[in-house]
């Protein structure tokens, strides 16, 4: 009874927080959606502003070579060229065509690095989270919180709640308070997962054996939702993640709940247990 009424609670916190209509609703894909999810990080907005840059280049060449295709074809078919030109060389052709794409590798590898170098490199973290990807499932643990620790599982379709999405929705939220930087240290416990978010521009592989780290920074309040993307297993496709962002006070509401309903992890058994709601209020 406990456990119904928490996770009844956090569907009324996920409902306020995010709105059915509100800001929720660029936080996840949807049907028909063209282009990427909206940007809710820094790394994020680089890598649209990115994505962006690489359309433009792209659409650019694949005009000019369409348009150079169809001159060549119109001026220079058999019909209208019985004589075919004997030029083998052509000086300022050959710089040009060995230029040009020295300019555009330049003006593509320019954002590239600052994109790599911002999205590897981890500035001053405000809260660190350990992820564990398993078969087929997630483990986190928050060791600036107390080293609180739970399990996060898919919800499965016949117990999903009005306004709680298939495939995507879980038990457990992972909760961050909004405007914080958070870093993650990424492992696995069996098989290589991988933890990705695209609204954070977040994808990081899971290794055992191995601790990888990222980061990201959410900038506004909400529920994000990703999975795992790394092929790992019979249910690759049923170990959703969801990240709910809140204000720091009720970030600090929720740890103090978690204390009580999670607890520290448990080195001397699986962290993965029967889970319990800790939810948002």
């Amino acid at each position: 009874m406990k456990r119904q009424n928490l996770r009844a609670a956090g569907l009324g916190a996920v409902l306020s927080l995010a709105g059915v209509c509100g800001t929720a609703a660029a936080n996840e894909p949807h049907p028909w959606q063209m282009g990427l999810q909206e940007a809710a990080s820094p790394v994020k907005h680089l890598m649209d502003s990115f994505h962006s840059l690489l359309t433009i280049i792209i659409t650019l060449i694949v005009i000019f070579v369409a348009a150079l295709l169809a001159y060549c074809a119109v001026r220079f078919n058999a019909k209208r060229n019985p004589v075919p030109s004997k030029t083998a060389h052509h000086t300022l052709l050959e710089v040009a065509w060995t230029v040009l794409p020295v300019i555009i590798l330049i003006v593509v590898a320019v954002p590239s690095f600052k994109l790599l170098y911002m999205a590897e490199r981890v500035p001053q973290a405000d809260m660190t989270i350990k992820v564990t990807g398993r078969q087929w499932y997630w483990d986190y643990e928050y060791p600036d919180q107390g080293n609180i620790a739970f399990s996060s599982y898919i919800i499965q379709e016949a117990d999903l709640k009005p306004g709680q999405r298939r495939l995507l929705e879980v038990d457990n939220r992972v909760v961050v308070p909004v405007n914080a930087t958070v870093r993650l240290l990424v492992t696995a416990g069996d098989v290589i997962h991988s933890w990705a978010l695209p609204a954070f521009g977040v994808k990081k592989d899971g290794m055992p054996g191995r601790i990888n780290e990222t980061w990201f920074k959410a900038e506004r309040e909400g529920v994000y939702y990703g999975q795992c993307s790394e092929i790992c297993g019979t249910n690759h496709g049923y170990m959703p993640i969801a990240v709910e962002v809140v204000s720091k006070e009720k970030f600090d509401a929720w740890v103090a709940k978690a204390k009580i309903a999670f607890g520290p992890r448990d080195a001397s058994r699986d962290v993965a247990q029967a889970p319990i709601g800790a939810t948002v209020e």
